[in-house]
């Protein structure tokens, strides 16, 4: 356990203010109290792992030629379980439910085949629905990476970012539209999609997605879709409310469950006590300054806290930026490049970032601010601890 017990007045300047003993709020949302002790869990280097063997090699899978050479030049050879066990179901056309943890490889888990399904049939078209611009933003860009060559076009519509693009990409030829369910529910009005022609659905982090108020966009899109369609269904909790939706959309779905616990066995976690808010700041610039944090996503509650911390690091020396909802589109994604270059050491964000988001080699996940629930809190420390190797995850508390 960290702690510290010299005070610093300057965190009053940094706009920041803590929820004590474990209690989340969130306003507007739904909050719970969290015992601390969730957020402590070390590592056990001795403890012996338990390797996963796949069924299938990449290569066995039936898909096409071009498709295996171009998983092969990204160095792809042997699936994760959630890859492993879905592929195969998706090729038969099966409706989907997948649980998996974060970071478990599923965007390629449903892309693969979905190629595969574009690729036999040029007249198809798949649409995929998250819950966040820089979720929608990435998938695009790993579809891209896979279908280099195979003329396989994407439109991505997102909220935040000029609709005009968006608009003039929709007239052009395209197999896969990747969007956010606001933005998707205003092209639809604007008759600039139309739901007819869309055999295949992915609604990835529906968890997520419910939690942030989009249940009606969902309904909405989903009620304007073929009735003979396949629909996938990703999600990293199984909540009475995700159960009720999953019989709302899916028939008959096959369900697939690799999820081994809530948070990932690679990351290290431990609790940060302060006494006040007043030393909470000076705690938080000591931690920066050791040298092992090489990477750091911190997380805070509110938009202008995230804002205001991220200045405060930044007017102390620090090499950081922030990303929040009240930032627009190309500054969020600004802010995230130099973060995935390292141009800049420390990211400040809201959840936003805590879903989806696959950053390397972030070394330590900092809960400034507590989350506002328990699966809030295990996929903030998500971001570390991915790809096999170890990360940090360090929750403030009183």
């Amino acid at each position: 356990m960290y702690t510290n017990t010299k005070r610093n007045s300057s965190f009053r300047q940094a706009g920041g203010r803590m929820a004590g003993r474990g209690q989340a709020r969130r306003g507007g949302g739904k909050s719970e109290k969290i015992d601390i002790s969730r957020f402590v869990n070390k590592v056990t280097t001795t403890e012996k792992v338990v390797l996963f063997t796949p069924v299938n090699k990449f290569q066995d899978f039936q898909i096409d030629e071009r498709l295996k050479k171009s998983i092969t030049a990204k160095g792809y050879v042997l699936p994760t379980p959630i890859q492993d066990r879905t592929i195969p179901e998706i090729l038969l056309g099966h409706d989907l439910v997948g649980i998996a943890n974060t970071g478990t490889g599923k965007t390629a888990a449903f892309l693969i085949p979905l190629i595969h399904k574009i690729l036999r049939n040029r007249k198809e078209q798949v649409m995929i629905i998250v819950p966040t611009r820089e979720l929608a933003i990435q998938i695009e860009n790993e579809l891209r990476e896979f279908v280099t060559g195979m003329k396989i076009f994407s439109v991505c519509c997102v909220g935040g970012a000029p609709i005009g693009k968006q608009l003039r990409d929709l007239r052009y030829e395209y197999n896969f539209i990747i969007g956010t369910p606001g933005r998707l529910k205003d092209l639809i009005d604007r008759k600039m999609i139309r739901l007819a022609e869309f055999n295949t659905i992915v609604l990835d982090e529906a968890d997520r997605m419910l939690d942030m108020g989009f249940v009606n966009d969902m309904r909405a899109v989903m009620s304007g879709m073929p009735k003979n369609r396949q629909t996938l269904f990703f999600s990293a909790t199984l909540s009475q409310d995700v159960e009720k939706l999953i019989g709302e959309f899916l028939r008959q779905p096959v369900r697939i469950s690799v999820k081994t616990s809530d948070t990932s066995k690679n990351v290290d976690q431990d609790i940060v006590r302060v006494r006040d808010s007043r030393e909470k700041i000076d705690t938080l610039h000591k931690l920066l300054c050791q040298k092992e944090l090489t990477k750091v996503l911190i997380f805070g509650r509110t938009k202008h806290g995230v804002e205001k911390l991220s200045q405060n690091l930044t007017e102390c020396g620090f090499k950081a930026e922030s990303i929040h909802g009240n930032k627009n589109h190309s500054k969020r994604q600004q802010a995230l490049r130099q973060f995935k270059d390292s141009t800049i050491q420390i990211l400040v964000a809201t959840d936003v970032a805590a879903r989806g988001l696959d950053i390397a080699d972030v070394s330590h996940v900092i809960n400034f601010d507590i989350p506002a629930t328990h699966d809030d809190y295990v996929h903030r420390i998500g971001r570390t601890g991915r790809a096999g190797k170890l990360g940090k995850a360090l929750t403030f508390v009183s």
